[in-house]
């Protein structure tokens, strides 16, 4: 197991979002980074090469899709969850396709977000073996 915190990327335009999840993660022990579109997070991601990203599918300038495929071309051993309000199986197909681990839905709950924390830092390989794209953790 790794002992040392995780990089976490947190790619959300509500500024709420990105609040609540760098306190979680925060409190879980690792550095949380954020952006508030896909092209910060691109940038972002290119420097700190983020274990994780939390990405959310809508936002200005670049969406969170179009941010996946590239972060993922950037540094593919990167771990990307989309996050969505509007979780429609074409969306979780297309991130799915491009590379994410899973779809959640928004709004989420903060105590199974924790409870993935631990358990993906614990079981990564585990996780990325048996993740099916759905919105549950």
């Amino acid at each position: 197991m790794r002992r040392e915190p995780l990089n976490i990327l947190i790619v959300d335009d509500q500024a709420g979002v990105r609040y609540l999840l760098e306190i979680v993660v925060g409190e879980a022990g690792h550095r949380a980074h954020t952006a508030r579109n896909g092209l910060e997070a691109v940038k972002l991601a290119n420097s700190i090469r983020p274990d994780l990203v939390f990405m959310d599918v809508r936002m200005p300038i670049m969406g969170g899709l179009e941010a996946l495929d590239k972060i993922k071309a950037l540094t593919p051993e990167t771990d990307v969850i989309i996050m969505t309000a509007f979780c429609s199986e074409d969306t979780i197909a297309q991130a799915m396709q491009k590379g994410a681990l899973c779809c959640i839905s928004k709004p989420f709950d903060v105590d199974e977000l924790k409870i993935f924390l631990k358990r993906f830092k614990r079981e990564r390989n585990d996780f990325r073996a048996t993740a099916t794209g759905g919105s549950d953790f």
